[in-house]
């Protein structure tokens, strides 16, 4: 048989450390009533205080008034959320509180009597009897009643403040989700698009050249590891997307051989600037796609990146066919192009995104956006300065 080991005074203790959280925020708000209340009688004390006389009897004489009211606040809110009217029924809640401060004056009366009482400073026999409640109607019942409707608005106020919040915080963490998912959305329909093409590409060097297509392949498998890796973020450092743009690049080399010439220019002070996932890369492979590759003598891709005061600024440039007549970003782009446009606009609302025709040919893909550095990034970039500088 197993016997219990705990004793009557070990279950006690650990009853009352069940949840001493609660405990601790039970301490904390009665504190914190306590400090108000007694800066509130203070405050009402002063202008007695200031006529001089003894100061004592009144500053104790306010405390105690509005003591008496501290004790009574917790039974007002209780009875205002027992009431049956809701906040569509506003008249009928006054009513009641109309009817309820006439109570709870009463109530005050007798208590105010007995805190004073208390203290020394009036005698216990006030509390028997109505005379104590009629004198109080004579001199200060409106000033009560006044008390308890200010307490009341409170109360309602703070719940109106607590309302309105929960409701704000609530949209705006459903804005969140809502964009969120939309731009994850927009995100996984660029790994699919840019996969197929890839294996259209690997696909046309299969049977004509075995050897080159399996070096594809393994550029493939690198590239779709990184995409992986990098499928929860929204967001990752220059240096990053230009290494993913590195094994694509490679495998478009091995299909267009001397055709392709590719470059960049990439800033020290913004390799390490957060910019959305793959977002050179349909750029890259639009220019290549429309614009070199159905050129015989193939052409050049060029990739710059600078800093503009506090944005970076992407530049993807080619010096193919250009774009065809009557061409517009907003009716004419692919998905590369749309799905770029669109996480621009969810990331970013003020960056800027734009295709446009270039004079001397081809065509030229502007990105700016504003220049982030994660915490880790900015680690690194300083240690890049750090290093230069040596």
């Amino acid at each position: 048989m197993v016997q219990n080991t705990l004793r009557p005074k070990s279950l006690m203790l650990l009853a009352s450390n069940k949840n001493p959280s609660m405990a601790a925020r039970w301490a904390t708000r009665v504190t914190l009533a306590v400090a108000i209340w007694t800066a509130i009688g203070l405050v009402f004390a002063l202008p007695s205080l200031a006529a001089g006389g003894h100061w004592r009897p009144q500053l104790l004489a306010s405390l105690a008034q509005w003591w008496s009211w501290g004790l009574l606040a917790p039974a007002i809110v209780a009875v205002d959320q027992w009431l049956p009217f809701s906040s569509k029924q506003p008249v009928w809640r006054v009513v009641a509180h109309l009817f309820l401060s006439l109570a709870f004056t009463a109530v005050y009366v007798y208590l105010f009597a007995m805190v004073i009482a208390m203290m020394g400073l009036g005698p216990w026999s006030r509390l028997f009897g109505l005379q104590l409640l009629i004198g109080a109607v004579r001199g200060m019942f409106l000033w009560s009643v006044l008390v308890y409707c200010l307490i009341v608005g409170v109360w309602q106020a703070y719940l109106y403040h607590q309302r309105y919040l929960s409701g704000e915080l609530r949209m705006e963490r459903l804005e969140r989700s809502f964009s969120e998912a939309r731009l994850n959305a927009l995100r996984m329909q660029l790994d699919p698009h840019f996969l197929f093409n890839a294996l259209n590409t690997i696909s046309a060097q299969v049977e004509r050249e075995p050897r080159l297509a399996r070096q594809m392949i393994e550029h493939l498998g690198d590239l779709l590891r990184l995409s992986l890796e990098n499928k929860d973020r929204q967001e990752v450092p220059l240096l990053e997307e230009m290494a993913f743009l590195e094994h694509y690049l490679a495998i478009q080399r091995i299909r267009f051989g001397d055709r392709l010439r590719f470059d960049t220019n990439i800033a020290q002070e913004v390799k390490y600037s957060l910019v959305p996932c793959l977002i050179v890369q349909p750029l890259v492979e639009n220019a290549i796609r429309h614009g070199i590759s159905s050129r015989a003598t193939g052409g050049r891709v060029s990739v710059m990146a600078q800093r503009i005061e506090e944005q970076i600024e992407i530049r993807v440039t080619d010096d193919g066919v250009g774009l065809p007549p009557g061409w517009t970003l907003e009716t004419s782009a692919g998905l590369g192009l749309s799905v770029t446009r669109e996480r621009i606009r969810g990331l970013h609302p003020d960056g800027r995104f734009v295709v446009r025709r270039l004079r001397s040919g081809g065509t030229e893909a502007l990105i700016q956006l504003p220049l982030r550095f994660s915490p880790e990034t900015d680690a690194a970039r300083e240690a890049g300065h750090d290093s230069a500088a040596d």
